[in-house]
């Protein structure tokens, strides 16, 4: 699938290497030329609001930022001195991971996903969920998105992060037959909730989890019908993990290097 993935680059005029494939979505070029075109260290704060749907563009681009902006967002509406500073560091922290470019064939073949919840650590009280999904090595889909109900328990927050990272899954799954070849076997989706794998199989713990929404149990039909297969993965391990919350520098970088950002 790797060959695949490079003719496919190929046909949309990326950088194609000797051994893996980068994108230059976190080079130098692109960096820069972000920071020169917005000014940053001289807008004044009224402009925060105005940048915010060109600002948000950047998550789709950096993956290791998509918490980062998706969080600041939220105050687009009435923007204060404490968000204009966060603003201005996650440009810093882009402008120091400028040689970070997102590479595809170094890593392992085929598509897998991760998704992980927060444990509703905000003052909204909602959950952070996010879900990364890799194929060969590199980053194709992620997001970091504030679930919109309010959970009462880490393994319904889990189950719901499961279901949204479920939806994005089956529809790579479609992408990926259409574009390569058919996949024989499930794709494997990584959580680090046992109770929440526990659930989509045999509908344990009723008593606790009779109130969800009829939709979330979408991912029980996914993993029965054989696209999907949920995995545990230790939290440690667990790289949707800095999608849902503030992590220290040396998880960032090896999340950011396990999501195919590396040094180019």
């Amino acid at each position: 699938m790797c060959g695949a993935v490079w003719k496919w680059l190929r046909i949309g005029g990326l950088e194609v290497g000797a051994k893996m494939v980068c994108v230059g979505v976190g080079g130098r070029r692109c960096i820069v030329c972000c920071l020169w075109r917005r000014c940053v260290l001289l807008l004044p704060l009224h402009a925060c609001r105005q940048r915010h749907d060109r600002d948000s563009s950047l998550s789709l681009l950096k993956s290791d930022i998509a918490f980062a902006i998706s969080t600041v967002a939220q105050f687009s509406q009435d923007p204060g001195p404490e968000h204009w500073e966060a603003v201005k560091r996650i440009y810093r922290y882009l402008l120091g991971t400028k040689r970070l470019a997102l590479t595809f064939g170094a890593g392992k073949q085929g598509l897998e996903g991760f998704t992980d919840a927060d444990g509703a650590s905000q003052e909204h009280r909602h959950v952070i969920s996010g879900y990364a999904y890799i194929l060969d090595g590199g980053a194709v889909s992620w997001a970091s998105k504030k679930q919109e109900l309010v959970t009462l328990s880490t393994t319904e927050a889990e189950y719901v992060a499961a279901t949204h990272a479920a939806k994005e899954g089956v529809w790579l799954r479609r992408l990926v037959e259409e574009v390569f070849r058919p996949l024989v076997h499930p794709t494997p989706l990584h959580s680090d909730s046992q109770s929440a794998i526990a659930l989509t199989k045999d509908g344990s713990y009723h008593a606790c989890t009779k109130h969800i929404d009829i939709r979330y149990h979408f991912i029980c039909f996914v993993v029965d019908n054989g696209s999907l297969r949920l995995l545990y993965c230790p939290t440690e391990d667990m790289v949707a993990d800095t999608l849902t919350k503030a992590l220290p520098s040396v998880k960032v970088k090896h999340f950011a290097a396990s999501l195919g950002l590396c040094s180019i």
